[in-house]
């Protein structure tokens, strides 16, 4: 462990909400049974990271939509286009969820959904799942 246990929660929260393999569950919960800083300034900085992980997701989307059309996306992409497509922004509040957080957030950028819509969706969403791991770690 460092001397910056925040920034390790806030890197580790990063990367596991891009594309990249990561799990932040486990040190926010080794932090907050740790009691390395207060649970709520574990939650806010825990959802910081993951939703701007969310959110550069969300960016790439956007960067991709001209380069690549819908035919040529995955399987995983299409199929979190057609859920977006069809409930609108609020299915972000699933973007925490494993395999098809990252491509929710991937397609709402590709559809170029509303960027302020898109963050608050999907915080709430990240911020509900980590208060819930917090809450049954205390």
């Amino acid at each position: 462990m460092t001397d910056h246990p925040l920034w390790e929660l806030f890197i580790s929260a990063l990367i596991s909400s891009t594309l990249l393999p990561g799990g932040s569950e486990a040190l926010l919960i080794y932090q907050t049974a740790s009691q390395i800083s207060p649970p709520v300034m574990l939650l806010l900085v825990a959802t910081a990271g993951n939703s701007l992980g969310g959110m550069l997701s969300w960016g790439m989307g956007r960067w991709l939509v001209w380069r690549f059309p819908a035919h040529q996306l995955q399987q995983k992409h299409q199929t979190a286009i057609q859920r977006l497509q069809h409930w609108g922004s609020p299915v972000l509040l699933f973007s925490w969820l494993p395999v098809i957080g990252d491509p929710l957030c991937l397609a709402a950028g590709w559809l170029k959904t509303g960027w302020l819509t898109s963050l608050l969706f999907i915080i709430i969403g990240k911020a509900l799942r980590y208060y819930i791991l917090i809450r049954f770690t205390i």
